[in-house]
């Protein structure tokens, strides 16, 4: 079996666009015509060009070799134009190159891919949601916890069991900073009221995007300990796991990270600070479904769990399902609300979600396929990026 053509398609989500603007997806056909689909995952060039990249990997390093080949394929492209170093892009062209990969074998094998990992773990898996607006709302949802703590009944009501969002301010270009004791009295202030609208029906969960310094985060962090969240997400830059460690070592509250880190050699670096107690990697950034699994398995000898970052489209969902199905320590799912809307309508069967949690499929592969006719109709013709930071300081 050889790999022998590659097609892009870069899909405008949209409004209300939760997972992001675009979702760049990849599908790789072999020469005995099956076909495996991947994503990647905030790649940031403007996406035509990073299908663009995409291509030009399968070209150089891809096409002609067995999809089953994995650790060879990822060691080529990894060492590419003499690098050996954890790259945002290149592992994210290369993690959507992966996860079609692995559709391939687990087509081939008439198997899900978590039964090729190690076998099932989980028979579902518990999934969280961020805290979205609504049309019509006239109140923003973010930046007022009266309304999001009426909103988390909805939610509730889907079955979940543990809710996510962030009051803390924009993240800046020039991040991290103190927030100013405004925006550290709002993050109290939503703690407090999701504590009391939810009591211990749910878990809380306080993202950032490392907006502060470890100073900064500590001072939020000894804000919220009250209310008990499961974690604090992200509270410093990713370039810096010995300033999360700090903040690890000064506050009850667990520290999720991992969504803007690529490879085991990052994560490595974040493990032996002791930074984090959770992590989340994002399988269309971080290298890949394999990757991923390692990943998991460093993590589980300090007895570190797993939450797979997702924002974006519901093929880096599957991904996530599949290395979450076979992972002992797997922790909780991200999931964009209960996986409706254009997230069902681009894939030809929806992802399973019952009561709060997604069920693994147990068709071969990643368990989705790409509705063509969808992706097509819907082309991203902007020039903005998946997401963008403040271009200035934040006050």
């Amino acid at each position: 079996m050889k790999l022998t053509d590659i097609e892009t398609f870069v899909v405008g989500n949209p409004p209300p666009h939760f997972g992001g603007r675009y979702f760049v997806f990849v599908k790789i056909t072999t020469d005995s015509g099956v076909s495996g689909i991947g994503e990647a995952y905030c790649v940031p060039f403007e996406p035509h060009l990073v299908a663009k990249m995409i291509e030009d990997v399968f070209a150089r390093y891809v096409a002609g070799n067995d999809p089953h080949d994995i650790e060879t394929m990822w060691r080529r492209v990894y060492s590419s134009g003499f690098t050996q170093h954890p790259d945002l892009t290149l592992m994210g062209v290369l993690s959507a190159i992966e996860m079609a990969c692995w559709d391939i074998i687990g087509k081939e094998a008439n198997k899900p891919v978590y039964k090729l990992l190690g076998g099932q773990v989980h028979e579902r898996l518990r999934a969280y949601t961020y805290i979205y607006p609504r049309a019509g709302d006239t109140k923003d949802v973010y930046h007022d916890p009266d309304l999001a703590a009426e909103r988390s009944a909805e939610y509730l009501a889907q079955g979940f069991t543990a809710l996510k969002f962030d009051p803390a301010g924009p993240y800046s270009a020039f991040d991290g900073r103190q927030l100013s004791l405004e925006a550290l009295d709002l993050c109290a202030r939503f703690a407090k009221s999701l504590r009391e609208a939810v009591g211990m029906k749910a878990d809380l969960l306080f993202g950032t995007h490392g907006q502060m310094t470890a100073a900064g985060a500590i001072r939020l962090a000894k804000r919220l300990e009250p209310y008990d969240p499961l974690w604090l997400e992200e509270p410093v830059p990713p370039d810096a796991p010995d300033e999360m460690a700090k903040v690890a070592r000064a506050t009850s509250i667990p520290i999720a990270t991992g969504e803007r880190l690529t490879t085991k050699y990052d994560f490595a670096r974040l493990l032996r600070a002791g930074a984090a107690a959770i992590l989340q990697m994002n399988l269309g950034r971080v290298g890949g479904i394999l990757e991923a699994k390692k990943i998991a398995a460093m993590a589980e000898v300090d007895h570190v769990q797993i939450a797979p970052h997702l924002y974006c489209g519901p093929v880096v969902g599957a991904a996530n399902i599949q290395i979450a199905t076979c992972s002992p320590n797997f922790l909780i799912l991200e999931s964009i609300e209960s996986w409706g809307g254009f997230h069902t309508e681009i894939l030809k069967s929806p992802i399973r979600f019952e009561e709060g949690h997604v069920i693994p499929s147990t068709e071969p592969g990643l368990g989705v396929e790409l509705n063509e006719d969808v992706a097509r109709a819907n082309p991203y013709t902007g020039n903005m990026l998946h997401l963008e930071m403040t271009q200035h300081p934040v006050q």
